[in-house]
C-alpha cells in the first residue's frame, strides 16, 4: 500500500472551503493517480476519523507566460471529504482565543 503522507500533499483552503468545514466536509490536493478508496483510506489513517463519501475532481494547469515564453502549470486532482456525523473535526491552523 501507498504511504497515507504521498496520497494527501495538502488542504486547499479557500472562502468557499472553509464554509464547507462547518457540515465537515475537507478539501485536499490529492496525488494524480490516486482512487477513491485510497483517498478515503489516508484520510482516515492520518487524521483518525470515518469518512462516509469522497468525491474527486482533476483540475486542468492554467497556461502562464514568462515573457515570450509560454506553458502550462500542471495539472492537479482535488478530492471533497465528507466525515460522519460522530467523527471529530479536523484542525488545519490554531485557533487563537
Amino acid at each position: 500500500m501507498k504511504n497515507p503522507r504521498d496520497i494527501i500533499k495538502r488542504p486547499v483552503i479557500t472562502e468557499r472551503t472553509s464554509d464547507f468545514m462547518a457540515v465537515k466536509r475537507y478539501v485536499f490536493e490529492v496525488d494524480l493517480r490516486s482512487n477513491k478508496t485510497e483517498i478515503k483510506q489516508a484520510v482516515e489513517q492520518i487524521f483518525g476519523v470515518k469518512v462516509t463519501s469522497v468525491n474527486t475532481m482533476r483540475v486542468a494547469g492554467k497556461p502562464k507566460r514568462y515573457g515570450k515564453h509560454s506553458g502550462y502549470r500542471p495539472d492537479w486532482k482535488k478530492a471533497i471529504v465528507q466525515l460522519s456525523d460522530d467523527s471529530k473535526e479536523l484542525e488545519f491552523f490554531e485557533t487563537s482565543v
